[in-house]
């Protein structure tokens, strides 16, 4: 079984079609699901600490339907999203992925937010305690992680764990840690047997180094690159079941001791910026 996926390098922070137009290219090249960056329908507003009242909105507008309207349009499934603001006030750093008829199939928010010159993210919302949860597309399970989560692997594992196939992972990340980043992401696809996909912000804003290539890892660690701001790939499942039959994907997952485990633990607050640990 093959997923045709779109690597959308690119950002829309205005109510043009520019978004409508990208999908549909996409969509005549192959694609079948759309992979957009981080917060792809504002600007990087994590660049300073300064917040205003535009910055989130609601559940449900005005990017959430904007995105979903193209999706529909262009007859792809989308994973875009936006930053929320929850009834309780808080403010998440939300993926939604949208299937080709703009219906809403998953919403995940960001756990881990970083906090440091360029990505003051800690000042303009919340981390999540959400679940972790995959939806069924085309014969396919699909989670999300968003940038900062792919680096504690624990997400990953769960999605995993919840027979997860594909992990799209949006990020807004500098190039100068690229090598980095794979690392971690070939060791989460090697010791989940999952593929992942990530997408950047293309380019600097406010004075952020942002940009790097879109990145493919499949379940076995293999790695693919692009600079192109719209790619199409194509993932192959058989590779998924292939490396769950093989070590060290076929090592049990006891969930249950794990928990139990990590319940002994406290939890750590970032170490303050700075500091000497």
């Amino acid at each position: 079984m093959t997923l045709h996926l779109a690597l959308i390098a690119k950002t829309f922070p205005t109510e043009s079609n520019e978004l409508d137009k990208t999908l549909k290219i996409a969509k005549e090249k192959g694609g079948e699901v759309a992979l957009l960056p981080e917060c792809p329908a504002q600007t990087w507003i994590a660049a300073t600490k300064n917040i205003s009242d535009t910055d989130a909105e609601p559940m449900g507008g005005p990017r959430e339907p904007r995105q979903a309207a193209a999706a529909r349009s262009a007859e792809i499934a989308l994973l875009g999203g936006s930053i929320e603001i929850c009834k309780e006030g808080n403010r998440l750093n939300t993926a939604v992925f949208w299937d080709s008829k703009g219906n809403e199939k998953l919403r995940y928010s960001k756990m881990h937010i970083p906090d440091e010159p360029g990505f003051r993210e800690a000042a303009h919302y919340n981390p999540s305690r959400a679940r972790i949860r995959c939806t069924e597309h085309a014969g396919w399970r699909i989670g999300g992680q968003i940038c900062s989560d792919n680096q504690r692997p624990t997400g990953c594992q769960m999605l995993a764990a919840l027979g997860c196939d594909l992990i799209l992972n949006p990020r807004a990340t500098e190039e100068t840690f690229l090598e980095r980043w794979i690392t971690i992401w070939r060791a989460n696809a090697i010791t989940t047997g999952c593929w992942i996909a990530s997408v950047n912000r293309p380019e600097p804003e406010s004075g952020v180094p942002l940009g790097g290539p879109s990145v493919l890892i499949d379940p076995f660690g293999k790695v693919q690159m692009s600079d192109d701001p719209l790619t199409v790939v194509s993932l192959e499942r058989q590779r998924v079941l292939d490396a769950r039959r093989s070590y060290p994907g076929y090592l049990a997952i006891p969930s249950d001791a794990y928990a139990n485990l990590w319940k002994e633990i406290p939890p750590r607050q970032p170490w303050p910026e700075g500091a000497s640990v």
